[in-house]
C-alpha cells in the first residue's frame, strides 16, 4: 500500500491468503493462493486455518513503502535508553526528529507504523467475518476466531499507546466507509478488552500447539496483553487477576539462564509469552518484504564496519547507569565490585568481543561510541544460508515474556496496597538475575521506583521504555530535556497522507 491508496481499501476484494506448515520458519512458512475470494474460498476446515494464518503475516512487516516500523524506533530511541545511532544525523534524519520530538506528521515511520497495523487489522476482520459460517468442528474454530481477536487487539493496542485516538474499525469496510474519524480511546480500550476476554476463553494453553505450531497465540498470550491493558489503564485489580492466571497456568517457567532469553536456541522458550517468529532461510529480499519472514533489525541494531550492521539503537549511559552494582566480598579482605549481570547480556562495550564478530573497537565501527545493543546483535554463524542477509535475520521478537507479566503483577499489586506479594513477584525476576534481594520492609513509592527500575533492567532495548514512562506520567520530567511537551509529545502525529484520504474526517492530534 502507498500513500496514493488508502489503508481501508486493504485486502477487501481479491486477497493472499496463506497456507500452514513448515520446520525452521514453523507455521508462517508461506504459500500464497493468488486470486481467492470470499465467493470461492471460504468453504473448508483447510480454508479457516489459511484465512487465520493470513492475520499472521503482517506482523513480519518491518519495512515497505513508504516506511519502515520497529517497536524499538519509538519505544526505545524516543526513550531515554537508546540513541538513534546509524551513520550520523543524516541516517534516518525523520527518526532522529521524533527522538528530539520534532516529528513531522508527514514522515513515513508513522505513516509505516500507521498502515502496517490496519492491515493487520483488516486481515483479522475478515476472517471474523467469514470464519464463522464455515461448516468445522466447533471448538476449532472458536480457537482460530481466538487467534484473529487476539492479533485485532494487539494491533489496536500499538494504535492507542502509539497515536491515541485512532478509527475504530471491526468490519470489514465498502469503498463509502473508507472515511473513518477517530474513536474515544476509551472505546478503543473496551474493544482490546473485549477481544482479549473472547480470545482468553477460546484459545488453547501454550501446550496444546505442537513445536510447528509455535508463534500462535494461546490463552496465556491472551490474558498477558489483556493484563498489560489493563495496566495502562490503571485498573489494578483486574489487571493482577489477568497476570495470576498467566503465572497459576504453569504454563511457563522463567528460564533459569537471562543470557538464554535472546540466543537463538532460546527462541519460544519456557519465559516466552508470544515472539514474533522470524527465520534466516526464506530468501527475502528488499522490495518484496511483505513475503519475506526475516527480520530486519539484526542487521539496523548490529555494529557497522566489519559487523556488518547499521548501528541503531544505541544505548545511553543513562541507561548502562541504571544496571546495579553492589560489593562482595569475597575471601578475606578482597572485596569486589559486582554488576547486575543483565547488563552483560543487553549491551557491549567498546572492547567486548561481539560473539563471533571479533572484537568491538571504535576504529573498527567507524563511530565514536562506547555501547550496542546485544539483544538482537545474531552471531555471524546465523546469517541467512542463501540470497541477501539483510532482509533475514533470525531473531524473533520476543514481544511478552514472563518477567514482564510478573513485573506487571507486583506493580498492581503494590498500587492495591498489597506490598507483601508485590515484593514476592517482584523478588522472582530478581533472584533469576543473580542480584541482591530488596529489603523487605519496601512499600508504597519507593517500591513502585523498584518494580518501575526492574522494568527498565529486566524489558531494556525491548521497546518499552517510552510507553513506560508516558503511561507512568513521568514524560517530562525524564525526556523534557530531548523536547518532550506534556500534553503533546504522549501520543505520535496523525500520518499527515492518512488525513488527506480521509477528506477530512481523520483530525491531527493537538500541538501536531
Amino acid at each position: 500500500m502507498n500513500q496514493t491508496t488508502t489503508w481501508m481499501a486493504c485486502m477487501t476484494g481479491a486477497i493472499l491468503l496463506v497456507a500452514a506448515t513448515g520446520c525452521s520458519r514453523d507455521f508462517l512458512d508461506r504459500d500464497p493462493y493468488i486470486g481467492s475470494s470470499a465467493g470461492n474460498f471460504y468453504q473448508t476446515p483447510e480454508d479457516a486455518e489459511a484465512a487465520t494464518i493470513a492475520c499472521y503475516a503482517p506482523l513480519q512487516v518491518e519495512i515497505s513503502s513508504p516506511g519502515s516500523h520497529f517497536r524499538w524506533f519509538f519505544g526505545d530511541i524516543v526513550s531515554d535508553d537508546s540513541d538513534k545511532g546509524g551513520s550520523g544525523d543524516t541516517d534516518a534524519p525523520d527518526l532522529l526528529e521524533f527522538e528530539n520530538f520534532l516529528g513531522d506528521p508527514s514522515s513515513g515511520i508513522v505513516l509505516g507504523e500507521w498502515q502496517a497495523a490496519y492491515k493487520g487489522i483488516t486481515y483479522c476482520n475478515i476472517a471474523l467475518e467469514n470464519v464463522p459460517g464455515i461448516a468445522m468442528d466447533e471448538l476449532q474454530k472458536a480457537a482460530y476466531l481466538g487467534e484473529a481477536k487476539f492479533l485485532r487487539a494487539y494491533w489496536y493496542f500499538n494504535l492507542v499507546t502509539t497515536f491515541g485516538e485512532v478509527p475504530l474499525v471491526t468490519k470489514t469496510l465498502a469503498p463509502s466507509e473508507y472515511a473513518q474519524s477517530k474513536a474515544p480511546v476509551a472505546d478503543i480500550w473496551a474493544q482490546i478488552e473485549a477481544d482479549l476476554t473472547d480470545a482468553a476463553a477460546d484459545l488453547p494453553f501454550k501446550s496444546g500447539y505442537n513445536l510447528n505450531q509455535r508463534g500462535r497465540a494461546t490463552r496465556g498470550a491472551a490474558n498477558a496483553l489483556l493484563a498489560k491493558a489493563y495496566l495502562y489503564q490503571k485498573k489494578w485489580a483486574e489487571c493482577r487477576a489477568a497476570c495470576e492466571e498467566v503465572v497459576g497456568s504453569n504454563e511457563y517457567q522463567l528460564a533459569a539462564d537471562y543470557g538464554s532469553i535472546f540466543t537463538l536456541g532460546g527462541e519460544n522458550g519456557p519465559g516466552s509469552i508470544w515472539e514474533i517468529q522470524y527465520a534466516n532461510d526464506s530468501g527475502g529480499n528488499w522490495g518484496a518484504q511483505f513475503w519475506s519472514e526475516g527480520s530486519y533489525t539484526n542487521v539496523f541494531t548490529r555494529a557497522r564496519g566489519p559487523f556488518q550492521g547499521y548501528g541503531f539503537n544505541l544505548p545511553t549511559q543513562d541507561f548502562v547507569d541504571e544496571f546495579e552494582t553492589w560489593e562482595e566480598e569475597q575471601g578475606p579482605g578482597n572485596i569486589v565490585t559486582k554488576v547486575d549481570p543483565r547488563l552483560g547480556y543487553t549491551v557491549y562495550q567498546l572492547g567486548q568481543v561481539a560473539s563471533d564478530w571479533g572484537e568491538l573497537t571504535e576504529e573498527a565501527i567507524g563511530v565514536p561510541h562506547p555501547y550496542y545493543a546485544r539483544k538482537y546483535f545474531n552471531p555471524s554463524a546465523e546469517q541467512a544460508p542463501f540470497g541477501d542477509p539483510n532482509p533475514n535475520g533470525a531473531s524473533n521478537d520476543r514481544v511478552i515474556r514472563l518477567a514482564e507479566v510478573y513485573l506487571m503483577h507486583a506493580e498492581a499489586c503494590n498500587e492495591m496496597g498489597d506490598a507483601g506479594t508485590a515484593l514476592f513477584s517482584l523478588q522472582e525476576v530478581r533472584d533469576r538475575a543473580g542480584v541482591p534481594e530488596l529489603n523487605a520492609n519496601l512499600s508504597g513509592v519507593i517500591l513502585r521506583d523498584a518494580i518501575w527500575h526492574e522494568r527498565r533492567v529486566e524489558l531494556g532495548l525491548e521497546g518499552h521504555r517510552f510507553f513506560d514512562v508516558v503511561r507512568q506520567g513521568r514524560g517530562a520530567e525524564l525526556f523534557g530535556e530531548q523536547g518532550f511537551v506534556e500534553g503533546v509529545h504522549e501520543v505520535f502525529p496523525i500520518p499527515t497522507a492518512e488525513i488527506t484520504l480521509s477528506n477530512g474526517a481523520l483530525t491531527q492530534n493537538p500541538g501536531y
